[in-house]
């Protein structure tokens, strides 16, 4: 198999075009992975393919058969350890899966770009780009009527406590899924036990989440409330932290 200079470049130049187009829509966002790290995973992931598919074949003998596919399975693997560094863990929540998933499927447009699959890659790059920049207001219109969040309360210990933290989300028509309640903890400083209270809760799409944290704050011993990962403090008029 053999593949001439001026192909090897056309592939290695549409894998930057392909990867960048990706990665600049994650870079608008303000993404741990960007511009430059979806160009790179194309381009490596295209070059790699290459090496595997024709960069054996001047230096074996005839009755050599190569198999392209074993580095793209290697290719495959590998960028999982980079995808899992974009995914970062909050107080109450998780982000950068999406950024995750479009680095995995910016490895496979430059294997497509790679082996010479220009039509796959163009056409899965076109489809990942509507997802991103057009399906974001369909899931809101179809898919944020209920949703699963994550609510960590920091109160006082105190007997009462989950009754009335239960009784203002019931207020709210907020659904408790789950509820995990930490080891109380010494504060020195104020002189009483904190302990931690992380909900999973089912939220109506047209939650007053400002007037929600009001509520909470005004309970007997709340200290801090965290919503998907972010403090809602303060709630002044015209603020909402989300």
């Amino acid at each position: 198999m053999y593949i001439s200079e001026w192909e090897l470049i056309l592939r290695l130049f549409l894998a930057v075009i392909l990867g960048g187009l990706i990665g600049f829509e994650r870079e608008r966002h303000n993404r741990p992975a960007g511009f430059r790290t979806h160009i790179l995973v194309c381009t490596g992931s295209a070059l790699l393919m290459m090496v595997s598919a024709y960069g054996f074949s001047a230096h074996v003998g005839s009755n050599y058969q190569s198999d392209p596919a074993r580095i793209a399975a290697a290719v495959v693997t590998g960028i999982g350890f980079i995808g899992a560094g974009t995914i970062l863990q909050q107080r109450g929540g998780i982000r950068g899966l999406t950024t995750a998933a479009t680095i995995w499927v910016v490895s496979g447009v430059g294997l497509a770009v790679g082996i010479g699959f220009y039509l796959g890659s163009i056409v899965t790059t076109a489809f990942v780009l509507i997802s991103l920049l057009s399906l974001r207001s369909v899931e809101r219109s179809f898919f944020y009527r209920r949703r699963l969040k994550r609510l960590l309360i920091r109160a006082v210990d105190q007997p009462g406590l989950l009754g009335r933290i239960g009784f203002a989300l019931g207020e709210a028509m907020v659904n408790i899924r789950k509820s995990e309640l930490s080891t109380p903890e010494q504060d020195d400083a104020r002189g009483d036990e904190l302990v931690d209270i992380e909900f999973l809760v089912e939220v109506p799409g047209d939650i007053n989440l400002k007037k929600l944290f009001q509520d909470l704050y005004q309970l007997k011993g709340i200290i801090e409330v965290h919503w998907e990962g972010e403090m809602a403090t303060g709630l002044k008029d015209g603020q909402e932290h989300l």
